[in-house]
């Protein structure tokens, strides 16, 4: 019975240090140091929050650049992020990779398509491209828009994200901000 007092007090005294304290002292650090980050990393045009730099979205007209596929929901949704934890000798895996390889070979994309543009990152959630994923793209994209490949190969390099220090990470294209810059340089009709 002695010990029930000083438990039930370094329990109410953690709770408020580790549960309330420090997650407000993190929270407001971050708010000061990476305001940004810690709001999202949201994209605005004109005011309007398009997308975050964090979170990919579904784009399926020609004229733009295609993510990876998604297993989270319907698609890109937050709120059911997670892999298909399907293994690699299921029929319905080989299915859906199957019809993204055929939606992909029917856009006009020729040649091995890379991985990226076939099969779901682990979260459902992924925002990037490989650069190889954005450059099998860039003859549909063009002639959708009506500018020449090397225009959109530009813009491909242009916002092609390099490893850190060289090393550390692959390179990525966020295609939520390639699609944006895309919509700048040759913004289509209604």
């Amino acid at each position: 019975m002695s010990h029930i007092r000083p438990a039930l007090v370094l329990l109410v005294l953690f709770t408020v240090l580790l549960g309330v304290a420090y997650p407000m002292a993190i929270t407001g650090a971050a708010q000061v140091i990476f305001p940004r980050q810690a709001n999202g990393s949201l994209i605005e045009r004109d005011g309007q929050v398009v997308g975050s730099e964090l979170i990919g979205q579904a784009f399926t007209r020609p004229e733009y650049f295609w993510g990876r596929p998604s297993a989270a929901g319907s698609g890109y949704d937050a709120s059911a992020s997670s892999g298909s934890n399907l293994g690699p000798t299921s029929r319905a895996l080989v299915e859906r990779v199957q019809g993204d390889v055929q939606r992909l070979r029917e856009a006009g994309v020729q040649g091995p398509i890379p991985a990226d543009l076939a099969t779901a990152s682990g979260s459902g959630l992924d925002p990037h491209i490989s650069p190889e994923a954005a450059r099998v793209q860039i003859a549909r994209v063009a002639a959708a828009r009506g500018l020449t490949p090397d225009a959109v190969a530009d813009l491909v390099d242009r916002y092609t994200r390099h490893p850190v220090l060289g090393v550390l990470g692959d390179p990525a294209v966020n295609v939520l901000q390639l699609n944006l810059a895309l919509d700048e340089a040759a913004p289509m009709r209604p």
